[in-house]
């Protein structure tokens, strides 16, 4: 009879296997199913039992991983547990702690924020070192939540005394001097999405005392020509839209003790035909300029429906068929 492999995964408590098992044990399978293996309670820990090395392995690096985030805190959902067995695979040299970040003190409705993959963990931690981070990649991996969280956590701190928020404002082939309405009617569904995340961050009184006192500004890109922005936290959003002059023209406004962030997902591109992206251009002009970091995610740090990562994935295959239907 062939030899079962099997590793000891230390609990510390019964809390912590309730959580890491989920209710009625919904985690538990996930994790099983995914390895093939089965899981055994000792006095002292799991025990992972199964055929294969490498199966049994992963199972315990994502029990683990899983641990990691119940003592930090942190309640375990099932995008938790599906992340954790999907790097698992992905990372085998990977340890827990290197899987997810630490929390961003700052709380939405829903707890602490934190990094939820390495690509996100890597993300913060560049947003922490330089002054100018590009985050590029596909939607749905956090790079605008993560950055408004960092910025409202530097606010919170004193380390800066403002937040500036903006997007390009000509989104979806339409124009803002086409659009029925006064200037802020004509904005409001651009900038919408950053004020309802700011509004998961902080109590609505706050937000608003804040944007009264200009302490938050919420604007279009075309606002912050002829401005220079010191002791501020810049998050350009949707920089994929921008045109190579805007860019250059936004880049150059950063003042002293600022930061900021860039934003956007060159595969969405809505530009008008013939116009170049100035984040396309970015990439170009400055991807060996010291103290600028780029960070570039994938479809394994998305973060919504598991069914957004296999929509990202379709399209990023070669089409089988370019002739459509007849």
């Amino acid at each position: 009879m062939q030899n079962r492999e099997s590793l000891k995964v230390p609990i510390q408590s019964n809390n912590e296997i309730q959580a890491a098992f989920g209710e009625a044990d919904i985690h538990l399978r996930t994790i099983e199913d995914s390895f093939n293996v089965h899981v055994q309670m000792k006095s002292d820990g799991l025990q992972v039992v199964g055929d294969d090395s490498d199966g049994v392995h992963c199972a315990a690096r994502a029990f683990e991983s899983l641990l990691h985030l119940i003592r930090t805190g942190q309640r375990i959902s099932a995008g938790d547990v599906r992340y954790a067995t999907r790097v698992a695979k992905d990372h085998t040299n990977a340890k827990s702690k290197e899987i997810v970040g630490e929390s961003i003190p700052v709380f939405s409705k829903h707890g602490a924020i934190r990094p939820k993959t390495l690509g996100q963990r890597r993300y913060v931690e560049a947003i922490n070192k330089y002054d100018l981070v590009f985050g590029i990649g596909p939607a749905g991996t956090g790079k605008t939540y993560l950055a408004m969280a960092m910025a409202v956590a530097a606010l919170k701190s004193g380390k800066l005394s403002r937040i500036i928020l903006t997007r390009p404002a000509v989104e979806a082939g339409e124009n803002l001097g086409f659009l029925p309405g006064d200037l802020a009617a004509k904005i409001d569904p651009y900038l919408r999405p950053l004020y309802d995340a700011l509004r998961d961050m902080m109590p609505t009184e706050t937000l608003d005392n804040y944007i009264e006192r200009n302490v938050v500004e919420v604007a279009p890109m075309a606002f912050m020509r002829g401005r220079t922005l010191n002791n501020s936290f810049v998050v350009l959003d949707e920089a994929q839209n921008a045109t190579i002059e805007q860019m250059k023209m936004f880049l150059t406004r950063l003042g002293f003790d600022s930061k900021a962030v860039v934003t956007g997902d060159i595969t969405q591109t809505d530009l008008p035909l013939g116009k170049s992206s100035g984040l396309v251009d970015a990439q170009r002009v400055l991807s060996s300029v010291d103290g600028i970091a780029f960070v570039r995610f994938s479809k394994d740090d998305v973060v919504r429906h598991e069914l957004v990562q296999r929509i990202i994935e379709a399209y990023e295959q070669p089409s089988q068929n370019d002739t459509p239907d007849q």
